[in-house]
C-alpha cells in the first residue's frame, strides 16, 4: 500500500460520486493527510441496496484527522453543482483538486439501449465532468497546485470498444475528451488535467450489482485507484499534466511492485478481471465487459 505523506494537508478536494466506492476510498485517503473534502453524490438519505451517504462519509473521513463538507449534488444540475462549488470556497477558501468520479454505466448495444439510459450516462458522465470542472477551474487556477482528475479511460479507438456498447464507450470517453482539450487549454497556468483508470475490475457496488458476490474474486479493492490517485494529485502540477494513467502503472512508478495486498482475494491475485478499453494481446475486450454483456 502506499503510505500518505502529508502533501494533502490543508488542501481542498471536491470530489462526486464521493459517498461509495472508489469516490469515497480516494476522499478517505486524503482525509488521513488532514485534508479538507468536499463530499460530493445523491445519497443523503440511506438507499435500500447500497451503503453509505455522504453524510457517513464525512464522518469517517473526519475519524481520519479529515474535515468535511457534504454536499447533495446531481452533477447534472448545474445550480446543484455552483452551490457546492461556492459552498466550498466559502468553508475552505478554495478548491485545489477535483476529482471527476461520478459516473452511470450500461453495457448495452445500440438497439438495446433507450433513449433515457443514453442521456443519464452522458449527462452525467461526459456534460457532469465538464460542469463540474468548469465550475471549479476559477478557483483551482487560484491555487498553488491544481488537480483534475477524471476517473475515465484512455481514448482507444480499436473499434471492438464501440461495437457493443457504443453509448457508454462515448459517454466515458466524453470524460476523456476533457483530458485531452482541458490539459493543453490550462496547461500554460499550472492546471494539471489527467485521467486514471484500472487495470482490472474494481470491488465496488456498481460491480456487485453487474456480476454479484463473484465479482468480489476477480476484482481489486477501491483502495488501489485511491493510492494511484494520492500519487497523481501530489505531483506538481506543471510536470504532469495530459496523462492516461493506469493504477497499477502508476504505483509501480512509486516503487510498489507486490500488488498482492489489493486483491479482494489474494488467492485470485493471478486470476482477476480485465476491465475494459484496454487491449489484450488478441485484441478482444476485457473480461469484465465480456461478463456483465453476458448477465
Amino acid at each position: 500500500m502506499l503510505k500518505n505523506t502529508g502533501k494533502l494537508a490543508g488542501k481542498t478536494l471536491f470530489i462526486t460520486g464521493a459517498s461509495r466506492g472508489i469516490g469515497k476510498s480516494i476522499a478517505l485517503k486524503a482525509a488521513q493527510d488532514g485534508a479538507n473534502i468536499v463530499i460530493c453524490a445523491k445519497t443523503a438519505d440511506p438507499h435500500p441496496k447500497l451503503p453509505g451517504t455522504i453524510y457517513t462519509t464525512a464522518n469517517e473521513v473526519e475519524a481520519l484527522g479529515g474535515k468535511a463538507l457534504p454536499c447533495t449534488v446531481d452533477v447534472r444540475e448545474e445550480a446543484q453543482v455552483n452551490a457546492a462549488v461556492s459552498e466550498a470556497v466559502q468553508k475552505f477558501g478554495g478548491i485545489d483538486i477535483v476529482v471527476n468520479n461520478a459516473s452511470a454505466i450500461s453495457l448495452t448495444p445500440t438497439l438495446s439501449t433507450d433513449m433515457k439510459r443514453y442521456d443519464l450516462m452522458n449527462q452525467i458522465n461526459a456534460r457532469g465532468t465538464f460542469l463540474v470542472s468548469k465550475a471549479c477551474l476559477p478557483h483551482l487556477l487560484k491555487s498553488k497546485n491544481p488537480h483534475i482528475l477524471n476517473l475515465s479511460p484512455p481514448l482507444n479507438l480499436n473499434p471492438v470498444w464501440f461495437k457493443n456498447y457504443l453509448a457508454y464507450t462515448m459517454a466515458k470517453y466524453g470524460m476523456s475528451f476533457c483530458v485531452l482539450g482541458m490539459s493543453e487549454e490550462f496547461k500554460d497556468q499550472g492546471v494539471a488535467v489527467n485521467a486514471l483508470w484500472p487495470r482490472t475490475t474494481i470491488y465496488t457496488a456498481a460491480v456487485d450489482m453487474l456480476m454479484g458476490e463473484q465479482g468480489k474474486n476477480y476484482s481489486r479493492k477501491p483502495e488501489i485507484m485511491a493510492d494511484a490517485a494520492y500519487a497523481i494529485v501530489t505531483r506538481d502540477s506543471k510536470a504532469s499534466t495530459g496523462q492516461f494513467f493506469i493504477d497499477d502503472e502508476v504505483l509501480k512508478s512509486e516503487g510498489i511492485l507486490d500488488l498482492t495486498a489489493y486483491a479482494c482475494n489474494p488467492e485470485y491475485k493471478d486470476k482477476l478481471m480485465p476491465d475494459g478499453f484496454l487491449d489484450s494481446p488478441d485484441s478482444t475486450p476485457g473480461a469484465f465487459f465480456k461478463a456483465v454483456s453476458k448477465s
